[in-house]
């Protein structure tokens, strides 16, 4: 239970050094659509967060699926969240945890130097904003 409090709590104040609005460029640059509350760029390695076409996080650093595990694209709906998953598959951790697809993809604290396995890994302060803000049922949509 402490854990949760203290991540819940560290979520908030990541969040509160980064709040801030969306400039035109970063709107721009965000090539989702308007429902979509997460969107991922692979080909630049960036991913934002979003509410009702605007940008709200972002454009973030990410690293993606490498060429043997690549990332879906297309159109996603967040699944569950779970924010000390352990991947028995990969053997090894994955904090804050938002899972967006049926077969186990989900954005992640992670490596931003190493590709994963088909996840999206974020910063830490990145992983626990999207982790806070995206809820079952919001819309993910993973562009080239």
């Amino acid at each position: 239970m402490n854990r949760k409090i203290t991540a819940v709590l560290a979520g908030v104040a990541a969040m509160a050094a980064t709040v801030g609005f969306a400039t035109s460029a970063d709107a721009a640059g965000a090539p989702c659509g308007s429902k979509a509350k997460a969107c991922v760029r692979l080909s630049t390695n960036t991913a934002w967060l979003m509410d009702h076409g605007k940008v709200t996080r972002g454009g973030v650093r990410i690293t993606v699926g490498k060429p043997a595990y690549p990332t879906p694209v297309g159109t996603f709906r967040v699944q569950y969240k779970d924010i000390d998953h352990y991947s028995k598959e990969f053997n090894g951790p994955m904090p804050y945890s938002v899972f967006f697809t049926t077969t186990g993809v989900a954005f992640h604290q992670g490596s931003l130097k190493v590709q994963s396995h088909g996840c999206v890994h974020l910063s830490r302060a990145d992983a626990i904003a999207f982790y806070n803000t995206l809820q079952p049922g919001d819309v993910v949509q993973v562009v080239r």
